[in-house]
């Protein structure tokens, strides 16, 4: 039996593969979307950073940390494993909020990744089969080729706090 491998996604990486292999990363205010199909037990996730496009536009090279270059590099894959794009399950992690006494709307990344993630998923006409977003904390994520399963650890920020009071 083959032993199964793990890759650790950094922001902005991106992964496609097939079992066994476990994609592990952390997410605070950025997402992570999953691929998996199945039949194939090939799939693949993207840790996004921002919601915004890349600032080198269509013509540089793509950049994972940027939503839509991360959904190009998913699209990219999938065509190369020749399953469509319908035949995956689609999952969708992440997008916390990291300084919830702050205030500040305008650092509010986490809610803009996920309406990006959202976006980009339907524009592919993709449902997504599970999620994990919002809340003020940050996930762990364990996502296995070989099962499909993501195995996921939240740490709730506003409850760390309560207990730190207590």
């Amino acid at each position: 039996m083959t032993p199964t491998r793990e890759i650790y996604l950094e922001p902005g990486d991106f992964h496609f593969g097939a079992a066994p292999l476990r994609l592990c990363t952390i997410l605070g205010s950025c997402v992570a979307v999953t691929l998996w199909h199945p039949r194939l037990h090939v799939g693949g996730m993207c840790h996004i950073q921002m919601a915004t496009p890349s600032p080198t536009g269509s013509g540089g090279p793509l950049d994972g940390r940027y939503a839509e270059d991360a959904f190009v590099l998913f699209d990219q894959a999938v065509a190369r494993n020749g399953a469509p794009f319908k035949e995956y399950v689609v999952k969708l992690f992440g997008g916390g909020n990291m300084f919830p006494d702050s205030g500040a709307s305008s650092i509010d990344v986490g809610p803009r990744n996920i309406a990006a993630a959202r976006r980009l998923l339907a524009a592919r006409g993709l449902p997504i089969k599970g999620e994990h977003v919002g809340g003020a904390g940050h996930r762990k994520l364990v996502f296995d080729l070989a099962s499909g399963e993501v195995r996921l650890a939240f740490s709730n920020l506003a409850a760390e706090k309560e207990a730190a009071i207590v």
